[in-house]
């Protein structure tokens, strides 16, 4: 990793919340790095506080204590640089597959003609085209998740911030949209961060596993995933797949016997 330029740096970032009970830590001292055009999956426990991770780097949340820079500068969040993708698309149901697509591009006032392209681009390179003017509840589950995904890297983003975007969707599907993401990723050079609970996933898509440890989290362990094929199918049929998913789900105290 000595090549690669950080993107990112988490250090001790801490959250903390207030109940009718008392206080509850749920986020101690989280440190790790993102690098440019990394994959990044975050696994954890049930309730260990993913969500609050997610949200504290995007920006939705502040942090109690802890430092983000980003390319060396302190931030926040990363509100302006990411574009978010979570198990519900988010799709308003009174717009068309297009006019949900440009969405964000029209809240930047770009031009509409030079948005229309890049959308359509899109939509014919995710094998939506012919469903331009199709609304959303027409849509398959799979289809609506590839809009959500178009939404999202039409606007550029520096970094993809993941929140179980497939966990709703059945096996096959999931499969296909994992390569699908894979391929958008590969082709845009940019960096991903996803939350998952899915051990298969995560080893199926990522550069490198961060474990998170139970409440209050922090990080247990971070886990380079050296798998050739950038496949995910592929990928789950690599000799080292089965290694790496029993050591994750060593690390998480799955049982796989």
């Amino acid at each position: 990793m000595g090549d690669r330029q950080t993107q990112l740096e988490i250090r001790g970032l801490a959250k903390t919340f207030a109940t009718r009970s008392g206080t509850v830590p749920v986020v101690r001292d989280l440190t790790f790095d993102i690098y440019e055009r990394d994959f990044v999956s975050i696994i954890g426990p049930s309730g260990c506080g993913k969500t609050t991770i997610f949200n504290m780097i995007a920006g939705l949340l502040e942090a109690d204590g802890g430092v983000m820079r980003y390319r060396g500068q302190p931030v926040d969040g990363l509100r302006g640089r990411i574009g978010y993708m979570m198990q519900k698309d988010l799709l308003f149901p009174w717009r068309t597959v297009l006019q949900n697509a440009l969405l964000g591009l029209e809240m930047r006032n770009v031009d509409r003609q030079e948005a229309r392209e890049k959308a359509l681009d899109y939509l014919n390179t995710f094998g939506l085209s012919g469903f331009e003017n199709a609304y959303p509840s027409t849509l398959s589950g799979g289809q609506r998740q590839r809009v959500a995904l178009i939404r999202t890297l039409v606007m550029d983003p520096d970094i993809l911030l993941l929140d179980e975007p497939f966990s709703a969707l059945d096996y096959q599907t999931r499969l296909h949209l994992e390569g699908v993401l894979v391929d958008a990723v590969e082709k845009s050079g940019k960096t991903v961060i996803l939350i998952t609970h899915d051990v298969d996933e995560a080893v199926a898509l990522s550069k490198r596993v961060v474990v998170l440890s139970g409440r209050p989290s922090k990080v247990k362990a971070i886990h380079e995933i050296d798998i050739a094929s950038h496949s995910p199918v592929e990928s789950r049929s690599d000799p080292h797949f089965a290694q790496y998913f029993h050591l994750l789900c060593n690390e998480l105290d799955i049982q796989t016997h």
